[in-house]
C-alpha cells in the first residue's frame, strides 16, 4: 500500500541555498514511481514554490503553514485573514519600523523597505559591488525576484500569511501583542534574524492541515510519513505515523522524532527513502 509523505521545505527538502539537493530529487522521483505520494508541507505560500520543487512528482501541497491545502489541483482548504485586523496589524508593523511581506497564491507583497533590508542583511557589510557582496546577493535573486512593491495589486482578502523581517523591537513585544488573535512563530529562516517572524491564522497548523489531506483522500495516519527540520514541524510530526528529522534540525525536532537522518546535503531523504525500502 503506498505511503503519503510530507516534506517541509526550507530546511527539508531545500538547503540553505534554497536548492533541492540532487539526491532528494532522484529519491523523490524514484520513490513516486513505486507507488507512494508526496505532498508539501511548509510555512511558504504557493507563489513562493520554486520552479525545481514543482517540477517533481508532487501531489499536492499544505502552505500557508496549514492555512492552504491543494490535492491533484484542487483546492481543499483556504483560510484567510480577516481584512480589517489584517490591516491594523500592517499598521503596527509599519509604525514600528518592521519590514513585512504578505503572502497570498497571487504573490508576495513587500513593504517598502524590504528589499532593502533583505539586502543589507545577506551582505552584512561586505561591499555589494565586490565578487563575494554579489554571490551573496545572487544566492537570493530568486526569493527578491518573487517580491511584488506595487501596493495597488494587493488583494486583502486572499492573505493566509505574513511574515515579517524585523530589526527594530524584540520579537517577544510582537509575539505577546498578537499570540492570542494569531498563530506567532519565530522565523525559521536564519537570515531574517533572531526577531523576525510569521504571522498565521489562529488554530491553523500543519497537523490540521494533514488531517484535512488524509480525511478528503480517505486514508489512514498509518500510513503517513513527515520529513522536517524546524519548531513549526512539531504539530507535522504529531499527525503522522512515522516522523523523519533531517540531521540539520532542530534540538527540539529531533527529540520527538523517530528517526533523524542526515542532513539535507548529505542526502538524508534519500537514506531514509532508501532504508525504509520505498524505492
Amino acid at each position: 500500500m503506498g505511503k503519503i509523505i510530507f516534506l517541509d521545505v526550507d530546511g527539508t527538502l531545500c538547503n540553505d541555498l534554497g536548492k533541492v539537493p540532487e539526491s532528494a530529487k532522484e529519491a523523490i522521483i524514484k520513490t513516486h514511481e513505486n507507488g507512494h505520494d508526496f505532498f508539501l508541507c511548509t510555512g511558504r505560500s504557493k507563489a513562493e514554490i520554486p520552479e525545481e520543487v514543482v517540477q517533481l512528482p508532487i501531489r499536492g501541497m499544505i502552505g500557508a503553514g496549514g492555512g492552504y491545502c491543494e490535492v491533484d489541483g484542487e483546492v481543499i482548504l483556504h483560510e484567510v485573514f480577516d481584512v480589517i485586523e489584517l490591516r491594523k496589524l500592517i499598521t503596527f508593523l509599519e509604525e514600528n519600523e518592521v519590514e513585512y511581506y504578505l503572502e497570498s497564491n497571487q504573490g508576495l507583497f513587500a513593504s517598502k523597505n524590504l528589499r532593502d533590508r533583505l539586502s543589507s542583511l545577506i551582505l552584512k557589510g561586505t561591499p555589494k559591488d565586490s565578487i563575494e557582496g554579489q554571490e551573496k546577493l545572487q544566492d537570493i535573486a530568486w526569493f527578491l525576484d518573487l517580491l511584488i512593491e506595487d501596493q495597488t495589486k494587493i488583494d486583502y482578502g486572499d492573505v493566509n500569511k505574513v511574515s515579517f523581517i524585523n530589526q527594530t523591537i524584540p520579537y517577544e513585544v510582537i509575539h505577546e501583542k498578537y499570540e492570542g488573535d494569531f498563530y506567532m512563530l519565530r522565523s525559521t529562516v536564519p537570515i531574517f534574524g533572531p526577531d523576525s517572524g510569521e504571522i498565521g491564522i489562529k488554530n491553523i497548523t500543519k497537523k490540521t492541515a494533514i488531517e484535512t489531506v488524509i480525511q478528503h483522500l480517505e486514508k489512514d495516519k498509518s500510513e503517513t510519513i513527515a520529513f522536517g527540520d524546524g519548531h513549526n514541524d512539531l504539530s507535522m510530526f504529531e499527525a503522522v505515523e512515522l516522523s523523519i528529522a533531517m540531521g540539520n534540525a532542530q534540538d527540539v525536532l529531533k527529540d520527538v522524532a523517530d528517526i533523524v537522518t542526515l542532513t539535507h546535503d548529505e542526502g538524508g531523504i534519500a537514506k531514509s527513502l532508501e532504508e525504509l525500502h520505498l524505492y
